[in-house]
């Protein structure tokens, strides 16, 4: 059965007139590349804008979360860019903007959970929030950080306060968004796939870096309990806000935003020298 599998080729690689099907973007609430791309915050106007991308070199699927990790990671950078400029604390200038209180319950939650943990020497740190979906749990999560002087990026402490509704299973719901930051945190800061023109390099371990054990911070989670409020899912809340936040303390590193993820020695070196 294996010789004969081996004789199978996908037929995008033959010369045949077989119709490929193409694509049409969806457009339900929050469905592909544009979940969460619509802030929750109470701007006075927004303009939204979905690219769909055709003809690439290479078939893509789906990241987890759909576009909710790109979105979220775009909306929140830009709110700390705009706190940064105005001298506003992170947590006001995102509470000076926001009507819904469950949402302002969950910043300031976090903001006490940091603030119960002194800065440790030579340290960065970043915070980020979202509604998953706008309509699914609530997340905000706060990391630090140390850059070594060979650009390493050393994470230390993360923090995450997570709003789910009413909680069945306390000990599930931090499983899920612990389990959630640690793989977003390897997006962030390793995942990359390397390709050519004809096919993909990255083909084992080697060629496509993960986070490992001795890079995960110690993981604080704080879950406020909604009694009567829907159960929400959280399997997806906490990523979009882990790439953020770890984009927001790296912006306090180095004194800019860094434009390219994952935030690898290689694309942080390519960008400064530039």
């Amino acid at each position: 059965m294996v010789n004969k599998l081996e004789n199978f080729v996908s037929y995008r690689f033959l010369n045949n007139d077989f119709k490929k099907y193409k694509v049409s973007p969806r457009t339900g609430a929050h469905m592909g590349i544009h979940r969460n791309l619509d802030p929750i915050y109470n701007f006075k106007e927004t303009r939204l804008v979905k690219n769909l991308v055709h003809n690439l070199p290479l078939r893509t699927s789906a990241l987890r979360t759909l576009g909710a990790f790109a979105n979220t990671a775009a909306t929140e950078t830009f709110m700390d860019d705009l706190c940064i400029e105005s001298n506003i604390d992170p947590f006001e200038f995102r509470i000076n903007h926001l009507d819904d209180n469950r949402a302002i319950d969950l910043l300031n939650d976090l903001k006490i959970q940091m603030k119960k943990d002194k800065s440790l020497e030579n340290s960065h740190r970043g915070i980020a929030f979202s509604r998953y979906k706008n309509s699914a749990s609530y997340c905000a999560v706060g990391v630090e950080l140390i850059v070594s002087d060979n650009i390493e990026i050393e994470l230390k402490r993360a923090w995450i306060s997570v709003d789910a509704g009413e909680i069945a299973f306390k000990e599930g719901i931090e499983a899920q968004v612990e389990g959630g930051f640690i793989q977003a945190a390897s997006w962030s800061l390793y995942e990359q796939v390397y390709f050519d023109n004809n096919e993909i390099l990255s083909k084992d371990w080697d060629g496509y870096k993960i986070i490992e054990f001795d890079n995960i911070p110690l993981i604080t989670t704080s879950v406020i309990n909604r009694v009567g409020e829907p159960y929400l899912g959280v399997g997806e809340a906490v990523a979009g806000p882990t790439g953020a936040s770890i984009s927001n303390a790296l912006k306090r590193a180095f004194g800019e935003r860094l434009q390219t993820m994952p935030f690898s020695q290689e694309n942080i070196k390519k960008q400064l020298l530039e």
